[in-house]
């Protein structure tokens, strides 16, 4: 099965510290982590990783940091064919501070203004599934409408008017709890069920389409017969960094190999839990038998 993967590709930088650092003092660490980012390209890391026949459709710089995605790339097997690398464009940077204390992560990203399309573009109809977050409108709408019979799916982590226009053309919108509190206007309680109801219902009455709500550690929020959270693991979490990318990278792997969808989600929460005990969101990607030998021990398969 064919999968492509359209949006931003960055080049991660992660510092771990034990604590947040104090403003204005000196800091040393013993070492960094440094691997490429992004949602989709996370998400066609992890499909390659896992054995699927991957390709990214992105941007990069010609510069140092451009390269070493395209290699990393190549190095899992993701077909870089339609990769463009422009010479007056810094590969876009992320600085990623990790707090090993509590888990969480703050970001600075040093971002250019993406352009909305990419010159390269594969044959028309060639691919089986579409993985989109939102980067690249243009090259991202077209590669729907060249392959209208695919399974596409929208990782939509900011409302803006591409992610709006997209999440209305697709087969699944898997959206952040962010973009879900943005576009309806609405608080989000996860202990409260009708909070989530009134947020899914009012995502389905503009976007039409199969909707789901990512919760972090809370899990996931879907209808599928009923309404229903979907629980994640608890885990000792050391670095979230791209847990969501990872999450949805591994959604698609499951809904790609046919496996019902609240199967499908249960086990791409464990991949997205599993990320989280590692630095280095590239690193921190499990393999396929460490996700389904997890899921066995919770009986999800």
């Amino acid at each position: 099965m064919k999968i492509v993967c359209v949006g931003h590709a960055a080049y991660d930088i992660t510092l771990p510290m034990n604590e947040y650092p104090k403003e204005n003092l000196k800091h040393r660490i013993s070492k960094k982590i440094e691997c490429g980012g992004g949602p989709a390209s996370n998400a066609s890391y992890l499909l390659a990783k896992w054995g699927m026949d991957t390709t990214f459709i992105g941007i990069v710089g010609d510069d140092f940091y451009g390269n070493k995605i395209i290699d990393e790339f190549k190095d899992i097997g993701v077909n870089t064919n339609y990769i463009e690398k422009l010479r007056q464009f810094d590969t876009d940077t992320s600085y990623i501070i990790s707090n090993l204390k509590n888990g969480s992560r703050t970001i600075i990203t040093a971002k250019s203004k993406l352009p909305l399309a990419v010159n390269k573009l594969p044959n028309i109809d060639e691919y089986e599934v579409v993985l989109l977050d939102g980067e690249h409108y243009e090259t991202a709408r077209q590669i729907l409408v060249d392959n209208p019979n695919a399974i596409s799916i929208l990782d939509a982590g900011r409302v803006n008017e591409y992610t709006i226009d997209l999440g209305k053309r697709v087969t699944y919108l898997v959206c952040s709890k962010d973009f879900a509190k943005d576009f309806t206007n609405e608080l989000i309680d996860t202990n409260d069920i009708n909070s989530l109801i009134k947020v899914y219902e009012k995502l389905r009455q503009s976007f039409n389409t199969n909707i789901i709500i990512t919760l972090g550690e809370d899990g996931c929020f879907t209808k599928i017969n009923d309404y229903e959270l979907i629980p994640t693991i608890s885990v000792k979490a050391l670095d979230s960094t791209g847990a969501g990318d990872i999450f949805h990278g591994a959604f698609t792997y499951f809904i790609a190999n046919k496996y019902p969808l609240r199967q499908t989600l249960l086990l791409a929460s464990i991949t997205g839990a599993l990320s989280v005990e590692k630095i280095g969101s590239r690193y921190a990607i499990p393999t396929l038998d460490e996700v389904l030998t997890k899921a066995k021990e919770y009986d999800y398969i």
